[in-house]
C-alpha cells in the first residue's frame, strides 16, 4: 500500500516545548519538521487535534471535528495585528502542560484578538474568514454548543434547559443571536487554527514528510457531536447514554476500561447512508496525509458496558456496522492511506474486516517478549503491511517499560536484541527499522531515552494525563545523527 519503507516519529503538538505553557503551531513546531527531515524521517504522527474536555484527553473532545484552540501560534496573531505582543507571560513550566493555567491564559488572548479583527480586521483575511465560515458545515453547531456551554456555567449539555438542550428551532434562533459574540470568538479560533495547521501541513509537505492523524472510533457525551446529532447515538429519553464503551480486563486493566463515551445508533447511521463518518474522515485528511483509526475492532464489534456499570467487566460484545460503513466512506472519498489499531482482544472476524481493505495493523515491540518465539509482535513473525512501533501513546516510555520487567522477560529481551540493556530504547528502535514492517514509528521520548516520568497516557487513571512536554535544546544533533544512520542503514531514509 505504501510502495516503500518509512519511517517516523510519534509526538502530539501539545509536547513541543515553547512560550505560553503548551506546545504550538509556531517556529517550535516548524524546528521538530526540521529535525525530522535532518534525521531522514518520513512521517509525524499525531494524537487527535479536537478540543480536549474531561481530563485533557485529546481521546475525549467537545467536537470530532474542530481543532483545539490552545494550540494556536499567538505569536503569529501577533503578528498579523489582531493581538498586542505587549501582553504580560505567566511562568509556565517547562516540563509539562498546566492546562488550566495555559488556558487562563490563551483564551482571553484569543477572545481580544477576535474582538479585534472583527472591529479593525483587513478585508482580505475577511473574506477568508467567512469562506470559512460558508464551507465549514459542523463550525455553527460546534461555535454555538461552546458558547452555550460558557453561558450556562460549564454544565453538560443535558443540564441546560430543555428547549435549547432538545435544540428546538425557536431556541436555536434566541441563542444564536443573543450569544452572537461567543460564537463569532469560537469561529475565529477555529479559523486560524485551521489556517496555521494547513501551513504546519504545507511546511512538512514541502520537505517530504507526511502528516500521520488518528481518528478515535468515539466521542465524548457532553460534545457538539452528541447534542448535535442525538439520533445518531443510544440516548435515553432525557439525553443520558443508556450504554457505554469500553474494552475488557486485558494488559491495561483487570477490571477493563470503562470509557463513558455514548454508544452509536448504527442502524441510523445507516439509514443516513454513514453520511457522518463520511464527513468525518473528509474532515481528518482535509488535516492529514494518513490516518490511524483508534480502536479499530469497534467497527466489527464493540464492548457495550450498562452504563449504570462501575466498571467495564459486566459488558458484551455488540456488533458493529463493519464492512457497509467503509465501502460508503470509501465509496465517497476514495481509498484511504488508513492503519487500523489492531490491539486488544483480536477475532478473526477482525482481521478479515481490516484486510478486506487492506489496512496496516500494529505491531507493539513492547508486546513482544512475554511468550515465546510464537508471538505475533515479535519482529521475526511481522509480514510487509504493517506498522510497527516501540510503545503508543498508551505504553510506558521504553526505558520505563524495561525497568519493570520480570527478571525473566527482561532476560528475553537482552537475549532476543543481543544487547547488554545499556540503550533499551534504541536496540528496540533498532529492531524496529530493521523489520519488514513498512512503517516504523516511535514515541520521541524514546529516541530521547527517557524514563516513565516522560509517559504520555496511563489508560484507566483519570488525571494527570496528556502533559508531558520536551524542554528546549532536549532534541539536539547527536539525536538527529544516529536516528538518520539507523534509518538509512535500513532502507527507510525519506526521499530514497
Amino acid at each position: 500500500m505504501y510502495h516503500r519503507r518509512k519511517s517516523g516519529i510519534l509526538l502530539h503538538p501539545t509536547s513541543l516545548p515553547g512560550p505560553g505553557g503548551i506546545g504550538s503551531l509556531g517556529k517550535e513546531c516548524r524546528h521538530f519538521i526540521d529535525f525530522l527531515e535532518a534525521a531522514g524521517q518520513s512521517l509525524w504522527q499525531i494524537l487527535p487535534l479536537g478540543p480536549a474536555a474531561y481530563g485533557n484527553s485529546p481521546y475525549s473532545c467537545y467536537s470530532a471535528f474542530a481543532g483545539n484552540p490552545l494550540l494556536i501560534d499567538l505569536a503569529a496573531i501577533v503578528d498579523e495585528g489582531d493581538l498586542d505582543e505587549s501582553a504580560p507571560v505567566p511562568v509556565f513550566p517547562a516540563e509539562y502542560v498546566d492546562f488550566a493555567l495555559a488556558e487562563n491564559y490563551r483564551i482571553p488572548l484569543l477572545k481580544a484578538a477576535s474582538a479585534h479583527f472583527y472591529a479593525l480586521g483587513d478585508r482580505e483575511r475577511k473574506e477568508e474568514y467567512w469562506h470559512f465560515c460558508d464551507t465549514t458545515p459542523w463550525l455553527h453547531d460546534y461555535a454555538l454548543f461552546m458558547a452555550l456551554k460558557e453561558h450556562f456555567g460549564g454544565k453538560s449539555w443535558t443540564s441546560w434547559p430543555k428547549e435549547i438542550a432538545r435544540r428546538e428551532s425557536a431556541a436555536l434562533e434566541k441563542y444564536s443571536v443573543r450569544l452572537g459574540v461567543a460564537i463569532g470568538e469560537q469561529k475565529y479560533a477555529q479559523w486560524q487554527f485551521y489556517r496555521q495547521w494547513r501551513h504546519i501541513r504545507e511546511y512538512a509537505n514541502g520537505k517530504g514528510i507526511g502528516i500521520v492523524g488518528d481518528i478515535p472510533i468515539f466521542v465524548a457525551f457532553d460534545s457538539a457531536d452528541v447534542w448535535s446529532a442525538p439520533h445518531l447515538f443510544k440516548l435515553d429519553e432525557k439525553g443520558k447514554p443508556t450504554v457505554v464503551a469500553g474494552v475488557p480486563p486485558d494488559y491495561f486493566s483487570e477490571t477493563g476500561q470503562r470509557w463513558g463515551n455514548p454508544l452509536y445508533n448504527w442502524d441510523a447511521m445507516a439509514a443516513e447512508g454513514y453520511r457522518w463518518w463520511i464527513e468525518r474522515f473528509r474532515s481528518c485528511f482535509a488535516l492529514c496525509d494518513m490516518v490511524r483509526i483508534d480502536h479499530f475492532r469497534g467497527f466489527e464489534a464493540c464492548w457495550e458496558v450498562p452504563a449504570k456499570e462501575k466498571t467495564a467487566v459486566n459488558g458484551q460484545w455488540v456488533q458493529g456496522p463493519g464492512a457497509p460503513l467503509f465501502d460508503a466512506v470509501i465509496g465517497a472519498l476514495g481509498q484511504l492511506p488508513i492503519i487500523a489499531e489492531d490491539l486488544g482482544v483480536i477475532t478473526p472476524e477482525v482481521e478479515e474486516l481490516r484486510d478486506r481493505y487492506r489496512f496496516p495493523g500494529m505491531k507493539i515491540l513492547q508486546f513482544a517478549f512475554d511468550s515465546g518465539p510464537g508471538n505475533p509482535y515479535l519482529p521475526h513473525n511481522y509480514i510487509p503491511g504493517c506498522v510497527t512501533y516501540t510503545g503508543t501513546h498508551d505504553n510506558d516510555t521504553t526505558v520505563g517499560w524495561f525497568k519493570t520487567l520480570s527478571p525473566h522477560n527482561r532476560k528475553g529481551v537482552l537475549a532476543y536484541t543481543g544487547t547488554s540493556g545499556k540503550e533499551i530504547h534504541w536496540e528496540l528502535v533498532r529492531l524496529g527499522l530493521a523489520s519488514v514492517a513498512d512503517l516504523a514509528i516511535f514515541p520521541l521520548q524514546d529516541i530521547l531515552g527517557l524514563d516513565g516520568s516522560a509517559r504520555m497516557n496511563l489508560p484507566g487513571t483519570p488525571r494527570g494525563n496528556w502533559s508531558w512536554r520536551f524542554t528546549a535544546g532536549a532534541l539536539a544533533e547527536k539525536h538527529a545523527e544516529r536516528l538518520h544512520e539507523l534509518t538509512t542503514l535500513f532502507g527507510r531514509k525519506r526521499g530514497e
